[in-house]
């Protein structure tokens, strides 16, 4: 009962756990200015590419965004040639966006760009503290799989 006492709350570690996540994102977004794209273009670029094609109502819900103002992003994104408009084969009506490939390479070369960036911090670390780390990584999987399963309607 002590050695419990002793742990730090849930809400402690969220807590902790959120601002790393966002410190880090902000960090190592500078990886994708230095490859051409905004945060919000490089976010919808991703989702673009890891869900395939998708329609335009879904990809503004999945960046929580307004139609318009994806519209601008995907209009830039097109413009770049990152991306293209496709209809829908089972509904013509419906305009899906897919990614061309030069938009996953531009997207795979800004994953590589950051996950450098930040193995040359780990690699500082001690052995023992990249196995704990890895470990972190591992439990933070776990956790967003049980948050977000548990909120899933």
């Amino acid at each position: 009962m002590e050695r419990a006492s002793r742990q730090p709350p849930a809400r402690t570690i969220a807590d902790r756990l959120h601002s790393a996540a966002i410190h880090l994102l902000r960090r190592l977004r500078v990886e994708d200015k230095a490859i051409g794209l905004t945060g919000p273009r490089a976010s919808a670029l991703s989702v673009i590419v890891f869900r395939g094609p998708i329609a335009m109502g879904a990809l503004a819900a999945a960046e929580q965004v307004r139609a318009p103002t994806m519209t601008r992003l995907v209009t830039s994104l097109e413009n770049a040639g990152l991306v293209r408009r496709v209809s829908d084969r089972a509904d013509g009506r419906v305009q899906l966006v897919k990614a061309t490939a030069a938009g996953k390479r531009l997207l795979q070369k800004g994953r590589a760009r950051r996950v450098e960036r930040l193995m040359q911090g780990v690699a500082q670390l001690s052995v023992d503290d990249q196995r704990v780390l890895a470990r972190a990584a591992d439990l933070m999987e776990r956790a967003l799989l049980v948050t977000f399963d548990a909120l899933a309607p």
